[in-house]
């Protein structure tokens, strides 16, 4: 995430992107936390939006992503197997492995984020944070994902 000085004379930073991007971010960072630490989600959550000034939407977008990946890794795990099974979960990075968490929750349980926004979103973390070739198979990852959601029949 880019940043830039809220006065010159200042030292503090503000940062540039939408509030759900920074959300994302901050989600980002609390996952691999959790995945690398084993710390407890809520107390990373709290932390982490403890240490940063934030809209209340931007706060509950972000702890509604971190629980609901929490929730749901398990199915979220075995979608990352059905489409990267080259890739044992445990083997792929963990950046990438928390991205890939974070996009296919928004993709398969979230439902507001329309799914090219979604693994949009993801590149950009890919690209941000990732490897050099990160973005190419978070994006190939969640194609395929993304293909099987919009091939689903829609229920009333």
């Amino acid at each position: 995430m880019k940043e830039i000085p809220v006065n010159k004379s200042e030292k503090k930073f503000k940062p540039v992107g939408s509030s759900r991007h920074r959300a994302r971010i901050i989600a980002l960072q609390a996952l691999y936390e959790i995945d690398m630490s084993g710390h407890s989600t809520e107390t990373t959550v709290d932390r982490l939006l403890g240490e940063r000034e934030m809209a209340p939407e931007t706060s509950i977008f972000t702890r509604e992503l971190v629980t609901g990946v929490m929730e749901n890794r398990g199915n979220i795990d075995d979608m990352i197997k059905r489409f990267a099974p080259a890739w044992p979960v445990s083997q792929i990075s963990p950046v990438d492995r928390n991205i890939l968490r974070l996009a296919i929750f928004e993709l398969l349980h979230h439902n507001i984020t329309p799914v090219k926004v979604a693994i949009n979103e993801a590149v950009e973390l890919a690209k941000t944070f990732g490897s050099e070739s990160s973005h190419k198979f978070i994006n190939g990852v969640l194609s395929s994902v993304s293909t099987l959601i919009l091939n689903q029949p829609k229920t009333a």
